[in-house]
């Protein structure tokens, strides 16, 4: 990968500020056309920005510098990095060894009854394996559907725990969670158990108001027969 240059256009305001560079060796090092470099040096361009010195930044050398001010045709050249950062590797398919290979259907099989809320481009990382297999396994359409079994793809060696466990994690992490996975704090209580009612208190308080109800209905039959007597004696 080729080494790019950082912030060319500050890069060639400090050029065209500090140094004797023609404009054409300034625009062919900072990637812009030889005008742009003239407005700049005119004032018309870049105004506001601050010139970054590549010598500072380890992108441009003195000597380098120097040998461009002296020959107009030399082209500059930007300074290799003193540290060299390794390119990041495109993670292909997981290898498994041949002898495991003839174990992944049956990881396979584990990992669709066990944990069916892995997408088939997860088991395929875990185990290394095609969605085609996949989609047999999960369909029962496999060759040798007669004859699998289920095993842990840990135990067989064709994933790390860790591995499972973060695929699990990505899968479910936008699941709704569950009933029974709540925890009892979590849960809306009943009105019975905010209330602290029980049944038994519940009869118990139903049987008083009958009571009362009896009482009231005995003490009004009462007061009606008293006053009947009254106007009995009165006549």
């Amino acid at each position: 990968m080729a080494q790019q240059l950082l912030m060319p256009k500050a890069t060639a305001v400090w050029l065209v500020d500090n140094t004797s560079l023609s404009f054409e060796q300034i625009a062919d090092f900072c990637t812009m056309h030889p005008l742009e470099v003239k407005a700049i040096a005119d004032g018309e361009s870049a105004q506001g920005i601050k010139g970054l010195d590549p010598v500072i930044t380890g992108q441009l050398t003195r000597e380098e510098i120097a040998k461009a001010e002296k020959d107009g045709n030399h082209k500059l050249k930007i300074a290799p990095p003193k540290v060299r950062v390794p390119e990041s590797k495109r993670k292909g398919p997981r290898y498994t060894p041949v002898s495991k290979r003839q174990d992944r259907p049956n990881a396979i099989l584990w990992l669709v009854r066990n944990h069916p809320e892995l997408k088939d481009a997860q088991i395929s990382r875990l185990v290394g394996t095609t969605k085609n297999t996949i989609e047999q396994i999960r369909e029962r359409t496999h060759w040798n559907s007669a004859n699998l079994t289920p095993m842990d793809p840990v135990t067989l060696g064709l994933c790390s725990q860790i591995d499972l466990d973060l695929e699990v994690e990505k899968a479910t992490r936008d699941l709704p969670p569950r009933a029974e996975d709540l925890a009892e704090e979590e849960r809306l209580l009943s009105a019975a158990q905010t209330q602290n009612w029980s049944p038994a208190e519940r009869s118990a308080a139903g049987d008083e108001d009958e009571i009362d109800e009896a009482a009231v209905f005995a003490k009004l039959s009462s007061m009606r027969r008293e006053t009947t007597d009254d106007e009995d004696e009165q006549g």
